[in-house]
């Protein structure tokens, strides 16, 4: 696991008041209360200063479980649900070698990743949001993840397979072009629903196809195709 060395030489990382250390703190008290239980997730969502990923106006509320606006009509996904995605699609295969991550946003998930996994490749259609990205993860000095701008639908089968795949928005069907870039033995970690209801799935590749699981009710921003400069 990747750990942060950022959080004392850069006084923005580290945080005051609403998005300081201690509020963090109770970020993960809640985190254990809504059932994550994966420690090493729990770290390195304790370890990532989840404020330098929104607007400035937004910063004390970061951790709050609530998703917040990221423009582009994108958002932050709420704490529990980074968390918990990250702890399901680690469960079974927790030393992962490459994950892809279609959805890059502002990168918060993508932080989140490279601490826990050898490295991420990760896909953003809307390349404003993408540039952002890259400068968080520069600033928290996470290395190990390569971004690519282009259609998430497509993924990035230069890099396939892979031993992971988390999808940050919802189609209304599995993607197959993602089926085929998943390794055997690995999971997949996707909303389905659309526009409509909403449910978070693992698909799992088994020997015998792939092993389809719903979980739980989820709200995400439907999965759109074609780029943004």
């Amino acid at each position: 696991m990747v750990t942060l060395n950022t959080m004392i030489e850069n006084p923005r990382i580290q945080g005051i008041g609403m998005t300081s250390r201690r509020t963090r703190e109770r970020m993960i008290d809640r985190l254990r209360t809504q059932g994550i239980k994966d420690r090493k997730v729990l770290d390195a969502m304790r370890q990532t200063p989840r404020h330098i990923f929104v607007d400035d106006a937004l910063a004390s509320r970061a951790y709050e479980d609530t998703a917040l606006p990221i423009g582009f009509n994108q958002t932050i996904s709420q704490p529990y649900i980074v968390a918990r995605m990250t702890e399901l699609l680690l469960e079974t295969k927790p030393d992962m070698e490459k994950v892809l991550e279609i959805g890059t946003g502002c990168g918060y998930q993508t932080a989140i990743l490279a601490q826990l996994v050898s490295y991420v490749y990760s896909v953003e259609r809307i390349m404003p949001l993408q540039k952002k990205a890259k400068q968080h993860l520069y600033d928290l000095r996470l290395r190990k993840v390569d971004f690519l701008h282009s259609d998430g639908g497509w993924g990035w089968s230069e890099h396939a397979p892979y031993d992971g795949i988390l999808v940050a928005a919802a189609p209304e069907d599995i993607p197959e072009t993602l089926l085929e870039q998943l390794a055997p033995g690995g999971v997949m970690i996707i909303p389905l629903g659309g526009s409509r209801s909403q449910e978070l799935h693992r698909i799992t590749h088994t020997k015998e196809g792939f092993q389809v699981e719903a979980l739980e009710p989820v709200s995400f921003v439907p999965f759109l195709t074609g780029g943004v400069s």
